[in-house]
């Protein structure tokens, strides 16, 4: 099997060896150097071809973004970047998620009591996840969020579940851009780290006409209002008469995710039947294709995101072989199946 090759891209010399002995270990990857700074990053592009890049938020001589600006403009591929959790950087890394970077981990941290490495399982992952990612130029991109679709609803107690993984971060933008204030209750669960989700739901919040935000313990699902799954939580709804509220809960992981797809998708089925919509979007593996196919063996409508717009096609695809789906759509068009498919027009 061909290794992917990776590029480490970061201004400590700690942190890049730290990164190639992380990535090495597993013997699909092979990293093929690193860079201090973008500049010897750009000439290590040029000489080595690597499949995947890691890129370091904050940098000498030229910062991340500037960087993958310029590198998404000029020769579009797959970027994970690699981030310290501060406000800050939350900020500038969805940021680099708008300007087409395919995921992103915070940094791992090596705890010297057991001589383990905090978060080295998952860029593994992402770094091989990023390795099979459909990266379209910057012109080609659904990330521009359009005017709300004008559906009209009266009160409906229909509740819409949405997963995601990789490029799920403007997956999910692009969809929650195009729901009217008065959409239904919206439920969702993206696989990203605990401390970014809330920003991530407060920057989606300022630019939605439905207000977004990380959901509590106790919450109500509400018209207008999207629950996102708290990083490193799972989210389940419960149904109580004409009331629907969600649960957070810690739990064990789900597929290998907290929180995961599954845990909420099979909440709504058993939860919710027929009065939920479910759509399943780009990511990598299968977490949430049995509890879409549950949804619509209960009676939900479901939908899957089509392979031309996924950046990863692997939890779609999985959810259609078992039959889960009841439509295949494109990215752009899946926004207004889920409110026709939950209407109660006015």
């Amino acid at each position: 099997m061909r290794k992917t090759k990776v590029l480490v891209v970061d201004d400590s010399a700690l942190m890049r060896q730290l990164l190639t002995d992380i990535l090495s270990r597993d013997h699909e990857l092979e990293v093929v150097g690193t860079a201090p700074d973008p500049y010897i990053a750009w000439d290590k592009l040029k000489q080595f071809s690597p499949d995947v890049l890691t890129l370091d938020v904050e940098m000498p001589r030229m910062d991340g973004l500037t960087f993958l600006e310029r590198l998404m403009g000029n020769r579009p591929m797959p970027v994970v970047m690699v981030s310290s959790l501060t406000e800050r950087n939350c900020d500038t890394t969805f940021r680099a998620m708008e300007l087409g970077a395919v995921d992103f981990v915070t940094k791992p941290k090596l705890d010297v009591s057991d001589n383990t490495i905090a978060m080295a399982g998952e860029l593994v992952a992402k770094v091989k996840a990023a390795g099979t990612a459909r990266v379209r130029p910057r012109a080609a991109q659904t990330v521009a969020l359009r005017p709300s679709l004008g559906i009209g609803f009266r009160a409906t107690h229909k509740v819409i579940a949405l997963g995601a993984s990789t490029g799920g971060c403007e997956a999910l933008a692009a969809i929650f851009g195009r729901l009217p204030a008065d959409a239904p209750g919206v439920v969702a669960v993206i696989h990203m780290p605990e401390g970014f989700t809330r920003s991530y739901a407060a920057r989606l919040d300022k630019s939605c006409a439905v207000r977004v935000s990380e959901a509590k313990h106790g919450d109500r699902v509400m018209p207008g209002h999207v629950l996102l799954a708290p990083g490193n939580f799972h989210l389940r709804v419960v149904r109580n008469g004409a009331l629907t509220s969600v649960q957070v809960l810690r739990g064990d992981p789900v597929n290998r995710h907290r929180p995961s797809v599954d845990v909420l998708f099979d909440s709504c089925a058993s939860q919710l039947g027929s009065n939920c919509v479910g759509a399943i979007l780009t990511g990598m593996g299968d977490d949430g294709a049995r509890g879409l196919l549950a949804m619509r063996l209960a009676g939900a409508h479901t939908i899957a995101q089509d392979e031309a717009t996924c950046v990863v096609f692997g939890m779609p695809k999985e959810a259609i072989l078992l039959g889960g789906a009841d439509e295949v759509l494109p990215l752009d068009r899946i926004p207004e199946h889920l409110l026709r498919a939950a209407a109660v027009h006015r």
